[in-house]
């Protein structure tokens, strides 16, 4: 009886032993770092990509504003050579003959179109308000072959222009002095197809 009480006795403190909670497992400190460590390499990845993303967009500006400030430069330069391709030329009274100031514009204009060969050219030819409208219709056709026939003979196609006459319907000016009229006796022209790229001598 005493050793069955003796082993009863032995046997408790292993059972309480048993039963008692293992600790938990404190994390190390090199868990720690390996999870900083990550997330901060997440962070760095996707700034690295927000400033790669940033620079491309600022270098795609830069070159849009660079295409767009040559576009006007190369417009601005060549300004007065679209003044100069559609500048106005004059006649005398009831004539469609091509002198003086007008000869030397078309010359201009020449030089215009063989450095630009795509350009095609309407002539509009024009009157002063005397005269009937089917007379002034002639003669505003009459000036503007005339043009074409000049531009013909000085190397320019002929075949890039096409003419029409508007006689007396669309005056310049509408004064009934002689200076009004003037300005009414002429050829108008148009760029109606090509484009504009170079000025005489290849300048653009």
């Amino acid at each position: 009886m005493k050793l069955r009480q003796a082993a009863v006795l032995a046997l408790i403190p292993l059972a309480m032993g048993a039963c008692r909670k293992r600790p938990a497992a404190v994390p190390t400190p090199g868990n720690d770092n390996a999870a900083a460590g990550t997330t901060a390499g997440s962070g760095a990845r996707a700034d690295s990509i927000r400033m790669a993303d940033e620079a491309a967009r600022r270098r795609a500006q830069a070159e849009q504003e660079l295409i767009e400030e040559e576009r006007r430069s190369r417009e601005s330069a060549l300004a007065p050579v679209r003044e100069a391709l559609t500048e106005i030329i004059f006649f005398e009274y009831d004539s469609d003959e091509i002198r003086g100031e007008a000869e030397a514009k078309l010359r201009a204009k020449a030089d215009i179109l063989r450095a630009n060969p795509s350009l095609r050219l309407r002539i509009e030819g024009h009157a002063d308000q005397r005269g009937s409208t089917e007379y002034n219709l002639a003669l505003g056709q009459r000036r503007a072959e005339a043009v074409r026939a000049w531009l013909g003979a000085y190397g320019i196609d002929a075949s890039r222009f096409t003419t029409l006459s508007y006689g007396k319907e669309r005056p310049l000016d509408e004064g009934a002095d002689e200076s009004a009229l003037a300005r009414n006796r002429r050829a108008e022209f148009a760029i109606v197809g090509g484009q504009l790229t170079t000025a005489p001598g290849g300048g653009r």
